[in-house]
Order: structure tokens, then sequence, then C-alpha cells
């Protein structure tokens, strides 16, 4: 005979895997095929796009060749790298955006930033919203759902 805890406990792992998911974080390669290098809009990249809490930029370059600082308004505007400890210089670095707000990001090798446009600012907004559910998710989670109340009432009566 099922026991009231192993009820709460077969609902409670139902619940928490079949939950709709409230946000999809997006993973965007910075600069897009052309990656993070020299003498690229990534103004004009950014523009058309929306980033929010939770998605990732990936920045993609030859390692050694190039290298990325994440800085403040100032240091963006005068191209002011900060201590080198600070940089990602992996060639494929993700940055989880954490929080609203502008982030800028600049090249700290050479005359990048400054001469050859080496630089991205983004505006990251609060959380995205839910995606919509269609159809198939709509009808799947009811009957998911159906067959977890059926469950359930079989494990009770045993």
């Amino acid at each position: 005979m099922a026991t009231f805890s192993h009820m709460v406990v077969a609902l409670a792992i139902s619940v928490a895997v079949l939950l709709p998911t409230t946000t999809i974080a997006t993973e965007y390669v910075v600069g897009g095929d052309s990656g993070w290098t020299t003498n690229f809009d990534y103004q004009n990249w950014a523009k058309d796009k929306q980033f929010y809490v939770g998605d990732k930029l990936v920045f993609k370059y030859q390692q050694g060749k190039h290298d990325v600082y994440k800085v403040n308004a100032s240091d963006f505007a005068s191209c002011t790298v900060p201590d080198p400890s600070s940089g990602l210089k992996s060639g494929s670095d993700v940055v989880t955006l954490m929080a609203p707000g502008k982030k800028w990001y600049i090249c700290g090798v050479g005359r990048h930033c400054a001469d050859l446009n080496q630089k991205l600012v983004i505006n990251v907004q609060g959380w995205a919203p839910a995606p919509a559910p269609n159809s198939a998710t709509k009808y799947g989670y009811q009957t998911f759902m159906a067959i977890v109340v059926v469950v359930l009432s079989i494990i009770a009566i045993y």
C-alpha cells in the first residue's frame, strides 16, 4: 500500500520535471560568423537583438590574437584596458549576462579597440518573457498531467 509520503514524492517529482520552462536563454556568438575580430561593426550586429538576463555571449577568436575585457562606460569610450588578469583569453569565452543594464566589452590587444573598432556595447533587459505555449505543448502537458493523476490514483488505491 502506498503511503502518503510516496504520493507526495511522486507528485513533487512529476511537477518538477514537467513544469513548463519560464524562460529560455539565448546564446549569441558575438559577431556571428565573423566572430570577435577587428574592423567589424559590432553595434550594427547588436542593434536588432534583444539581450536578457541569463543569455550568453560567446566570444570566438584565435587564441593569442585577441582577448575580451568587460569594462565600464568611460573605459569603453577611451579603450582603457583594465588589469590584464581580468581578461578572457581562451578564444571561446562565454559570458553569462547576470544583471540588466548596459554592458561594455573591448579587446585589449594593441590598438584593436581604439583604431580597429573591436568593442561592443549592449543593453541587457530583465528576464526574458516566457514563450507562449503552442498547441502541442499545451495538449501534451494536459495529457501528461492526466496520466500522472491516474497513476497517483492507482497508487493511492493499493
